[in-house]
């Protein structure tokens, strides 16, 4: 079918050479017949080997319109950069005037996705028709899509203005100017602000926003003249704190600027009209002075204003006080603890904080708990605001529990409030982030959008993988604008790292398939890019270590996803990379295209080489957690002993890399997943129980050399061996199991000796020698008695912290997994038939620390401890208790749970 398709495109293409038809002859049903070809090629799979003929015709015939549409078409619809074909095909027919046939080829680019250049060239079909509602349609289109087009985005304003559609125009205004701004077109920002400051002054924030972006791009002179603007619209209107944030950024500018400086005199003068000491302390602080500096004006000036009758201060020393009258350069507070205190201003200046009456210091000083309480509960938003702005309108969530908890909220209503308060602040827009710190929450004088919001946590962000989830967020936001400037610099940062490929990167990696998402669903972001998976993936060096790079669940998958799309041997790919990724994905595909014998190998591979990586190692246990009951898994021809087997020897190795602290949380994770599997899911000693002696050998042998393992756990299979087997032998077992030197001991008790050592040491011979040194305090040690007895009771205390060393020193730790159950040792319970009087008694063997004769726990150092020691079920022997003898036979022996 292929064949016959590709024989009669070369016939095309030979008869186009032969009769050099004129471009005249074209019209649009010609293209139309192509599109159908097209069709019928991408049906086939035969879009390659078309567009190589093409190719090849086009380097004898570069004109040739058949081959042109044909090979732009095709590398249009793979996404290819090179768009040079149709920009040639278009040309043609622009230069020929022929433009139902440019209008035609426009649209089918604009099929494909959105066009910088088939926008313009199709807006000049429409100006050439006088279309003029068509060209400002397809105006807003290029400005979505180039980022730096301004004279249209201005041209778009005005066009709604005339319309009385000031929201519109406002918008495309807005746009026009970050563009001017970009191209540092002064001229041109000036008009566009005036506009603004028309039709939108009410919006302060954006206002600032911008003119930081003007003094970086053109100058901060240029700022301050448009701020001026800003300035008196504010003080009409009399949002005064507003005027002095502005004045204070024209003096951050230039600290020279007289009018700045007179300004922001006469708003403080505004601001604290009713303040008793307004003007002196303008006078104190020189605020009018040229000679004193600017920032230090001010600084000292608000210091001083701060300090007025009802006002309310901190001290670090009395706490909370009140301002209860300001005489000229005497101040005097009233403190909780200290009434009237009284100061000069000047002091006061120095040691004191002033605070506001809603600071949260000033309500737990002045309301009561159960007041505040009920409060901070029913009203989260409140309490956020508050004690945000008790800290200089910066506060992260440490510093809110510190300041609530336990003063006013108990630890566990803290951890409700606390969920819901980051709820709060995620979504009210009356909170926002610190550009400099994502963890730094500030309460908002005007709300903000959720665009600017996270826009705002974009810019905190310092983690790339943490700005992949907040520009994603962003666009699932409903309504969103993608061609606002807080979307194009986010997306410009990811879209950077597409440009600049020469080493193949995680991050490389996670911009292209975070572009290509966001372009899959709106077309005309890709305008401009290459979005060739190929491409990429041929410069990464090392996929695994690239895999793990990805610190992204989602793009995980989307990589995963793109290599079976793109890569031709994506099989073999997947099984390189499945130990690392350990997704149901890659085995389903695998299985699903018929690649069973490679998810067999893989298989084999783990089990022969999960000593080599920790990776292999989780992917065994995944591997038996997941895939053990699949149909094709019975291939790789494991046996029961040689998965037992591997799991021991991972558990073994997972112990010793926690003990060296590799990969500690990894590690710890595959150990309680293969000791789950062994020990909880009852694996090991189901296979105990049908094993041969030999085999069992084997095992215990090899559960016996894991060092950390629970001895609890040794001892378990230990015992379930001698309940199926009880005369089984293991190795190493010997007659006596009780060693001839030291202390056998059990860890609790060696624990408790230890503990009531360190007290003797630590707080009893301290506490004595205080005693004596009182004592010796008295005089004359003749007739001392307090001196006698402290140091009869230093002597005791000497002697026996010396009888407990020794003992520690001479103790043994016991392990109960040495336990043998075949004769009486240290840690069993005998069962003995007294024959002298018919009567059954038990006895628990442990040592003289643990011995307890009243609840029959004997030491094995005891008479009786000595003589039942290691004899065996039906042995007999005599024992003589006052000068009695009595004969006993040893009925049943069972080991001591520990």
């Amino acid at each position: 079918m292929s064949e016959a398709l590709l024989k009669n495109v070369q016939e095309m293409l030979n008869e186009e050479k032969w009769t050099r038809a004129t471009l005249s002859n074209y019209s649009t049903n010609q293209f139309k017949e192509l599109d159908v070809l097209l069709k019928e090629a991408r049906d086939v799979r035969a879009y390659d080997d078309l567009k190589k003929l093409c190719d090849e015709h086009l380097v004898h015939t570069k004109n040739s319109i058949i081959a042109l549409y044909l090979s732009g078409m095709i590398a249009l619809s793979r996404q290819l950069i090179d768009d040079s074909a149709l920009i040639n095909l278009v040309t043609i027919f622009v230069d020929n005037h022929k433009w139902s046939i440019v209008k035609y080829l426009c649209e089918r680019i604009l099929d494909y996705g959105e066009s910088k250049f088939a926008l313009r060239t199709l807006a000049e079909c429409y100006k050439n028709d006088n279309e003029e509602t068509a060209i400002y349609n397809i105006w807003e289109r290029l400005v979505k899509v180039d980022y730096e087009e301004a004279d249209l985005a201005k041209s778009l304003g005005e066009y709604y203005e005339k319309q009385g559609k000031i929201e519109e125009a406002v918008d495309y205004y807005k746009k026009a100017l970050h563009r001017y701004i970009n191209k540092a077109l002064f001229t041109n920002v000036r008009e566009i602000w005036a506009k603004l400051i028309e039709y939108n002054k009410e919006d302060i924030d954006f206002f600032l926003h911008v003119q930081k972006k003007i003094a970086k791009n053109i100058s901060k002179d240029k700022a301050v003249l448009l701020l001026n603007d800003v300035y008196v619209y504010c003080k009409e209107k009399g949002d005064i704190e507003t005027a002095i944030s502005i004045c204070k950024i024209i003096l951050q500018y230039d600290e020279r600027d007289e009018p700045a400086r007179k300004e922001i005199t006469d708003c403080f003068r505004l601001k604290y009209a009713g303040h008793s000491q307004l003007e002196e302390y303008i006078r104190i602080s020189n605020l009018t002075q040229k000679y004193r500096n600017v920032h230090e004006a001010i600084t000292d000036f608000e210091k001083h204003i701060a300090f007025d009758k009802g006002n309310f201060v901190f001290h670090r020393t009395w706490g909370i006080g009140r301002i209860a009258k300001v005489q000229g350069d005497e101040i005097v507070i009233d403190f909780a603890k200290k009434r009237e205190h009284s100061m000069s201003l000047k002091m006061a200046v120095n040691a004191l904080q002033t605070i506001s009456k809603g600071h949260i210091w000033v309500l737990k000083a002045t309301k009561k708990k159960e007041e505040l309480h009920d409060k901070v509960k029913e009203d989260p938003v409140w309490a956020l605001k508050t004690v945000i702005r008790s800290f200089n309108n910066t506060c992260d969530i440490k510093h809110m529990k510190a300041e609530l908890v336990p003063s006013i909220l108990s630890s566990g209503e803290w951890t409700t409030w606390s969920g819901k308060a980051r709820d709060i602040l995620k979504a009210d827009p009356s909170f926002g982030v610190s550009p400099d710190n994502i963890d730094i929450f500030t309460v908002r004088d005007r709300p903000i959008s959720i665009e600017e919001k996270l826009y705002n946590e974009f810019k905190a962000e310092r983690n790339f993988f943490d700005r992949a989830v907040t520009i994603r967020n962003y666009v699932a936001q409903k309504d969103v604008e993608l061609d606002s400037e807080y979307f194009t610099e986010m997306f410009a940062y990811f879209s950077a790292y597409l440009r600049s490929k020469n080493q193949v990167s995680e991050f490389v990696v996670a911009s292209y398939l975070l572009i290509k998402d966001l372009v899959g669903r709106y077309p005309y972001l890709g305008a401009g890019l290459s979005l060739n998976f190929i491409e990429i993936f041929e410069g990464i060096e090392d996929v695994p270590t690239l895999f793990l790079s990805l610190k992204d669940a989602k793009l995980k998958e989307e990589f995963i996803h793109h290599i079976q799309l793109f890569v031709p041997d994506w099989p073999d790919i997947y099984i390189k990379l499945f130990p690392y990724a350990l997704t149901a994905s890659i085995v389903t595909n695998l299985k699903k295209e018929g690649y069973e014998e490679k998810l067999v190998t893989l298989t084999q591979y783990c089990f022969e080489n999960y000593r080599d990586h920790r990776e292999i190692r989780d992917a065994v246990v995944w591997i038996l957690k997941n895939l053990k009951d699949e149909s094709w898994f019975e291939k790789a021809a494991l046996t029961l002993e040689r998965k037992l087997i591997v799991l021991i020897h991972i558990l073994n190795i997972t112990y010793r890399e926690i003990e060296n602290h590799r990969d500690t949380a990894e590690n710890r994770k595959i150990n309680k997943q293969v000791y789950t599997l062994l020990f909880k899911d009852d694996v090991l000693t189901k296979f105990i129980d049908e094993a041969d002696p030999d085999t069992i050998t084997r095992i215990y042998t090899l559960i016996e050399d894991v060092k950390d393992l629970d001895p609890a756990d040794k001892l378990s299979l230990r015992n379930r061996v001698l309940q199926k087997n009880p005369t089984f032998k293991f190795l190493g077992d010997t007659e006596k199991t009780i060693v001839s030197r030291g202390l056998l001991v059990t860890m609790s008790r060696f624990e408790d000796k230890q503990r009531e050592l360190a007290h003797i040491m630590d707080v009893d011979v301290p506490a004595n020698s205080k005693e004596i040194g009182f004592a010796l305090s008295l005089g004359d040690l003749r007739e001392n008695a307090e001196y006698k007895a402290a140091k009869e009771k230093q002597d005791l205390l000497n002697s026996t912290a010396a009888k407990l060393k020794d003992e520690i020193e001479r103790a043994q730790l016991f392990d109960p997994s040495t336990i043998n159950l075949n004769r009486v040792s240290f840690g069993t319970k005998v069962l003995l038939a007294n024959e002298s009087n018919g009567e059954n008694e038990e006895y628990t063997i442990l040592g003289p620390w643990e011995s307890d004769p009243d609840n029959r726990i004997i030491s094995y150092l005891s008479p009786l401890g000595g003589a039942i020691l290691n004899k065996k079920i039906g042995e007999k022997f005599n024992f003589s208790i006052n000068d009695e003898n009595v004969s006993y036979m040893v009925k049943e022996i069972s080991a001591v749970a520990f």
